[in-house]
């Protein structure tokens, strides 16, 4: 292999290599979201089940219908992410632009997870109120707005806090 082809494909890998990282980088950085963000869909969501639990001492049927329409915003979030949730696209576009620059992030996977134990709570709820079993509904709305309320007051997200655990639950069963 002459110098000049050796040079080449040093500089090809070089190159390759570099693309890689940057790859990387933009991955992890798109994994990463700004704290604020889902501060702010957390108290959006903590005002949606005060409202479900208000609107049930008149009309269960429709606190089920608000806490379904609850249950697919958790849905959205837990499959698509923080960004593309709902709450995220109204923070995105109304809320960010007013604010200073990130100065800090989280990651996105955690958040994730917490958007799917919303929401099963939510469904818990739905199918309490919708089924005539009040009390399960009332009892899982209670505790998805404790855990919405903990994560926009103080920024504990009770969800995030299991994720670690799940997560090695789920690599002991290899699944």
């Amino acid at each position: 292999m002459s110098v000049e082809s050796s040079e080449s494909v040093e500089s090809s890998e070089s190159s390759e290599s570099v693309e890689s990282v940057e790859s990387s980088e933009s991955r992890e950085s798109s994994d990463q979201v700004d704290v604020r963000g889902p501060r702010f869909a957390a108290w959006l969501t903590t005002a949606v089940l005060l409202g479900v639990l208000a609107i049930s001492a008149f009309d269960t049927t429709a606190a089920a219908v608000l806490l379904a329409a609850q249950a697919a915003v958790f849905a959205i979030g837990a499959l698509r992410g923080p960004r593309r949730h709902p709450y995220g696209l109204l923070y995105a576009a109304f809320v960010a632009p007013r604010l200073g620059p990130v100065t800090e992030r989280e990651p996105a996977a955690p958040l994730r997870f917490a958007q799917l134990v919303g929401f099963v709570f939510a469904l818990a709820g739905v199918l309490g109120f919708g089924t005539g079993l009040v009390g399960l509904g009332l009892v899982a709305t209670a505790l998805a707005l404790a855990a919405a309320f903990l994560n926009a007051a103080f920024g504990i997200c009770l969800g995030c806090q299991i994720y670690p655990l799940a997560t090695r639950l789920r690599a002991g069963l290899g699944t």
